[in-house]
């Protein structure tokens, strides 16, 4: 079994009216190669009437967004062309690459009649010969999400990306990352691959959770060692954790506003190509 390395707790970085923890990165933790960054928006209620999500038109380039929704929904549309509207339990994963706009906000219906939000939003690097890449969008409703059985009865993993015990994720992707959502009740003992040599990562959504006899509650993120082929906990009440493991690409990263890019020169390039006009066109 992995043994921890280090624990950090999600720091609150609110936006505007929208409730905002950052896991990562934080005043401890740079980054988790290829992991890159977290935000976790909510758990909230917004009442009828509301101004919804904040995140109006802007640009992306180097990396892949994948979007968690506990709650709520999220409203895509970016200037490949997409549009969707993904509701509770489903995932949207964007793959910027060479550049494109997008916003996410709140559907009509949610500005409307309000409810409860919760979304996480986990950023993945690209290596350096897919950062041009063409860009892509997926959205998938819960419906469309493998889920599996696991630890008897007890717990359910909704699975991203990549494969298990047969199974394959919903989502095809660029690079080999396992990614998947676990759903558990309490007093459950789980246990959950990470091939050596790979990143692990690992975030509490919600509940308390005991690692090496360890209790921790929601909003902390783990860091492993790369000490084992496996990941195991117990759950000491109902759980939601994100995890996810993948092999680092060890290249630089330098990341600058909306762009993750692996030299300086390639962020002001960045910049003067968006101002160009390069990553699209956008109508409201």
């Amino acid at each position: 079994m992995r043994t921890i390395k280090r624990i950090h707790k999600a720091q609150y970085n609110p936006i505007d009216d929208l409730i905002t923890y950052s896991p990562l990165p934080s005043r401890s933790l740079n980054h988790l190669d290829p992991f890159l960054f977290l935000n976790h928006h909510g758990p909230q209620d917004y009442p009828p009437e509301n101004n919804g999500l904040p995140f109006g038109p802007h640009p992306h380039r180097g990396m892949e967004t994948v979007t968690f929704i506990i709650d709520g929904d999220i409203a895509h549309k970016d200037s490949s062309g997409h549009e969707s509207v993904i509701t509770a339990g489903g995932v949207q994963w964007m793959t910027a690459g060479s550049g494109l706009i997008h916003c996410e906000n709140s559907s009509r219906e949610f500005l409307e009649h309000g409810g409860k939000m919760e979304i996480l939003q986990l950023w993945i690097n690209l290596p350096a010969k897919l950062k041009m890449t063409n860009p892509k969008y997926t959205g998938l409703q819960k419906e469309q999400i493998p889920e599996i059985k696991i630890n008897g009865e007890s717990g359910n993993l909704n699975l991203i990306s990549g494969i298990w015990d047969g199974t394959r994720g919903a989502f095809e992707t660029l690079t080999d990352i396992f990614l998947c959502s676990v759903y558990a009740g309490s007093n459950a003992k789980i246990e959950l691959p990470a091939p050596r040599n790979h990143t692990v990562f690992f975030y509490v959504v919600r509940g308390n959770i005991k690692i090496e006899n360890t209790s921790m509650e929601a909003l902390h993120l783990l860091e492993f060692k790369n000490d084992g082929e496996s990941v195991s906990f117990e759950t000491e009440t109902d759980c939601i954790i994100l995890f996810g493991h993948a092999k680092p690409f060890n290249e630089p990263i330098v990341a600058y506003g909306p762009f993750v890019m692996n030299t300086d020169e390639e962020i002001d390039q960045a910049y003067n190509d968006y101002r160009q006009g390069k990553f699209g066109s956008w109508v409201d």
